[in-house]
């Protein structure tokens, strides 16, 4: 008798599926390009579905040709490895905190030597990929050296602007000591690490820029209006941070939403008087809302260590509600953005979801797996089990395996013994629906193919069972 199939299977209706009908059988199998015919036989032997290619007169005919494109197939993922391997070493070098455009390709050979994407790509690439990146790290390198240069310019004018004790008749060397007088100059590392000349010439121009305010009492008179517009978007600032320790102002605030209020305080009103051209209280209100945001990863860095020190995660059933509490028990909550807190909280409720997700994958996998075991020990039942079988006999039999133990309930375990029976109850009806004539002719090839079969993993115990119990 032949081996039940694993599930109802229909036979093509027109010949011209065959070759597809092959090509997927082989597929399935996962018969290798350099696979010999004899191989491939004792892969596909066992199937069902190989019997209308048992004596088919091109059969090798398609079975080589499914080695050509099997062939390219696998050439193709050869390909494809090569190339993801070489953009994985490109984007790790570009990401290494050690790389930089000064190190040399014998310094990352010691370096990155143990490294599995170093080691994915072979020497002449690798090479090329190095040399590519330094190259890219060296540019970067002088547009932020040219970035830093304009913006220490920037804020050093600044700087100067904002010191009334500096005046057209301030030496270098005075301007110097009240600059690391000035706490903000002091605080700012760039600042103090500035090319000597670059920040000389931006005080003789700020000197150019006093006498011409010396001599011109028009340019006095606009300098201090300047002054006086400096000091409104600084009371701007201020209420800015009232609004912000109030939790009205966060890193996810619309402008729209907070203009009533806004608009309504005369430090606004002061700001839309100024005949300045500067920042507007928009953009103020932009820029703050920017350093907000730009406080997101130092404030996720304390708001992970609460939730750490406290023992808290954040699961599916988590509302923002017993977020905030757990935070507020801690006192470095009372300097956190509320917008980004709740940012960290979507973006861990996130990470939550997509566990549970994984978990329950996972756990479908393990219960098919189980039902597969349970299955196999009912198919090593001796005397087998037949369609009239009664479970108690055969829970007697199988009670002491550790697969039955597994199976949580009693009522589960007799689904599965249901299961079962249906399938010996098809395998049947499947068997007798053939000829004597047509169980002559299976009966020898089938032996064989089940002593080939032994060994393979990609059959059902409960499969080869049937087919021996047939013979």
């Amino acid at each position: 008798m032949i081996s039940p199939p694993n599930a109802p299977y229909e036979r093509p209706s027109e010949p011209k599926d065959l070759a597809s009908l092959f090509r997927e059988l082989l597929k399935e199998k996962n018969v290798g390009s350099n696979a010999s015919w004899e191989y491939a036989l004792k892969l596909i032997g066992n199937d069902p579905r190989f019997d209308m290619f048992r004596h088919h007169p091109e059969r090798k005919q398609m079975f080589n040709a499914y080695k050509v494109q099997k062939a390219r197939e696998e050439k193709d993922d050869q390909r494809m490895q090569a190339k993801r391997a070489k953009e994985n070493l490109e984007k790790f070098l570009q990401t290494c905190d050690k790389m930089h455009s000064n190190v040399r390709y014998k310094q990352a050979c010691e370096m990155l030597r143990d490294n599995e994407y170093w080691k994915a790509v072979p020497e002449a690439d690798r090479r090329e990929i190095f040399l590519d990146v330094v190259r890219y790290m060296s540019e970067n390198e002088k547009e932020e050296t040219k970035k830093l240069q304009k913006r220490n310019t920037r804020v050093l004018s600044d700087i100067l602007d904002s010191m009334t004790s500096i005046t057209y008749r301030t030496t270098w060397q005075e301007a110097q000591q009240q600059l690391l007088e000035n706490p903000i100059f002091a605080n700012d590392a760039d600042l103090l690490g500035m090319d000597k000349e670059d920040a000389l010439i931006v005080f003789e121009e700020h000197i150019r820029q006093l006498e011409q305010e010396e001599e011109e009492e028009r340019k006095r008179e606009e300098k201090r209006m300047v002054r006086s517009a400096r000091k409104n978007r600084e009371a701007f600032s201020i209420f800015l941070d009232q609004l912000h320790a109030q939790g009205k102002l966060t890193s996810v605030s619309k402008w729209c939403n907070l203009y009533p209020e806004i608009s309504a305080d005369p430090r606004f009103t002061a700001m839309l008087s100024q005949p300045f051209s500067g920042s507007t209280p928009l953009d103020l209100f932009k820029f703050y809302v920017e350093d907000l945001r730009a406080r997101y990863e130092d404030e996720k860095s304390i708001i992970r260590d609460i939730l750490k020190i406290s023992g808290f995660q954040v699961t599916i059933t988590t509302t923002y509600e017993d977020f905030v509490t757990i935070l507020s028990e801690d006192d470095r909550s009372a300097t956190l953005d509320v917008g980004n807190v709740k940012m960290v909280f979507e973006r861990l409720m996130e990470k939550a979801l997509e566990k549970e997700k994984e978990r329950l994958k996972e756990e479908l996998k393990q219960r098919r797996k189980l039902e597969m075991a349970f299955m196999n020990i009912l198919a090593k039942v001796e005397p087998p089990i037949e369609e009239d079988s009664d479970w108690d006999r055969v829970r007697k039999v199988i009670c002491n395996e550790e697969v039955f133990n597994k199976v949580p309930t009693e009522g589960e375990r007799l689904q599965l013994f249901g299961s079962y029976l249906q399938t010996l109850e098809e395998s049947c009806s499947h068997h007798h629906s053939k000829t004597k004539k047509q169980k002559k002719k299976d009966k020898r090839p089938i032996k064989v193919e089940h002593k080939s079969n032994s060994n393979s993993s990609g059959d059902s115990p409960m499969s080869m069972k049937s087919a021996s119990d047939s013979n």
